[in-house]
C-alpha cells in the first residue's frame, strides 16, 4: 500500500506527526507537501494528493489542515476522490467500508495527535465492502461525476 499525504499550513504538524508514524510502521508514503507552516493554499495542495490517488500512483490519501474541511471539499472536486472528514475511528472505518472513501482529511486544530493516529490506522486497515447496496450506491456517485463534471 502507498499513501500520498498533504497538508496546507494549519496542518503541517499533524501531517508530519502522520507521516512518521506511517514510515515507522513500514508504510509506503508519498509527501506532497507543503512542508513549513508557511502559509499556503490549501486547494494547491489537495489537488496533488487526490491526482496522486486517482492516477493509481498511491492507493489512498491523506490530507491536513486547520479544520479538515477546505481540503475536504477541494479534494471532492477531483472526479474519482471520494474524501471524507473524519474525527473519530467508526466513521473513518464506514467511510471505506461503506463509501470506498480513497482519502481521509482531518483538521490538526479539531482532533489531537493521537486521536488522528487511530483515525489513521481504522482509515488504512478497513477495506471497502464490495457488492451489494455499497457498490450500487458508489456507482451512482461514479455516474453522478460523469453527468457533472467537464
Amino acid at each position: 500500500m502507498r499513501v500520498v499525504l498533504a497538508c496546507d499550513h494549519g496542518g503541517f504538524k499533524l501531517k508530519s506527526e502522520i507521516l512518521d508514524y506511517l514510515t515507522g510502521n513500514k508504510i509506503d508514503c508519498l509527501d506532497v507537501g507543503t512542508y513549513s507552516e508557511e502559509s499556503v493554499d490549501y486547494p494547491d495542495y489537495s489537488v496533488k494528493a487526490a491526482q496522486a490517488v486517482v492516477s493509481g500512483e498511491c492507493d489512498l490519501g491523506i490530507i491536513c489542515c486547520g479544520t479538515g474541511i477546505g481540503v475536504s471539499i477541494a479534494a471532492n472536486k477531483v472526479p474519482g476522490i471520494r474524501a471524507a472528514l473524519c474525527h473519530d475511528t467508526f466513521s473513518a472505518r464506514m467511510a471505506r467500508e461503506h463509501n470506498d472513501a480513497n482519502i481521509l482529511t482531518l483538521g490538526q486544530r479539531v482532533i489531537g495527535p493521537g486521536l488522528a493516529l487511530d483515525i489513521v490506522d481504522a482509515f488504512l486497515r478497513a477495506g471497502f465492502q464490495a457488492g451489494g447496496r455499497h457498490c450500487r450506491r458508489v456507482e451512482k456517485i461514479a455516474e453522478l461525476e460523469k453527468r457533472t463534471c467537464p
